[in-house]
């Protein structure tokens, strides 16, 4: 099955998009993430892709309280990402309605977490690999690692993830497209489905993605979607159109 995912990225409390992951250039786009939540479920999406920004930064929760707003009012599943570095957090965002957890930094930092949280939480653990230049970047996008994003994919083959969130830092936020050549040679380098991030500006992206043969599951909508150059209901039916 092929998903696309509604984006609500978090800072102050607020959804914001960014560009480009530069915390000094953010929009706002609504003020109150549980009714945002509520807006996506009412268009008919199933899953709702929230990162808290903050907690990215601090290496911890940081948005909470609009996390559980957004859980409490919402029927979409959610998978959650930012500031997640301990499994204690994690079985707490579990506890409280989150569908999957994505761990990002610490896929670097701290890989044998990332192994134990994949096996103790089978099909609910995603990997996020932010690139800038093919490299793996972490820390909110602050750093960038010399680790290639399909080398540090690969490692994780047997980890039991459910699926890799891949983004083109320079082409999140800037309604040019995603890097789809990218985004195809990495779900060719795992057999892990791969979810396309970063630029989607489209329908016809939306049914490239969709079309591609190598293991591309689904792929994140945000700032076009927000601003209305994607239209939501048309993604919808671009999504569940048959390649």
């Amino acid at each position: 099955m092929f998903t696309l995912y509604p984006a609500i990225d978090l800072k102050s409390g607020e959804v914001v998009r960014l560009k480009r992951g530069a915390m000094a250039d953010a929009t706002v786009y609504e003020r109150t993430p549980a009714g945002q939540a509520a807006h996506f479920a009412a268009l008919g999406f199933d899953w709702l892709h929230v990162v808290d920004l903050d907690g990215a930064f601090a290496g911890a929760p940081a948005n909470a309280a609009a996390v559980r707003d957004v859980l409490a009012i919402s029927a979409l599943k959610v998978q959650l990402g930012g500031g997640i570095r301990s499994l204690s957090t994690a079985t707490a965002w579990f506890e409280a309605g989150v569908s999957r957890i994505i761990l990002g930094s610490v896929a670097v930092k701290d890989p044998a977490f990332v192994r134990d949280a994949c096996r103790r939480f089978p099909g609910r653990v995603a990997l996020g690999i932010d690139a800038k230049g093919g490299l793996v970047a972490t820390d909110g996008w602050a750093a960038v690692s010399d680790i290639p994003a399909a080398e540090l994919a690969r490692r994780f083959e047997d980890a039991g993830a459910a699926a890799l969130i891949f983004t083109d830092i320079e082409r999140d936020g800037m309604l040019g497209g995603a890097n789809l050549e990218a985004t195809r040679a990495l779900a060719c380098a795992v057999t892990i489905p791969v979810i396309a991030s970063g630029g989607v500006s489209s329908l016809g992206e939306i049914a490239a993605i969709r079309r591609a043969p190598e293991g591309i599951s689904g792929a994140i909508l945000g700032r076009a979607l927000y601003e209305g150059q994607i239209d939501a209901s048309a993604a919808l039916q671009a999504a569940r159109t048959a390649p």
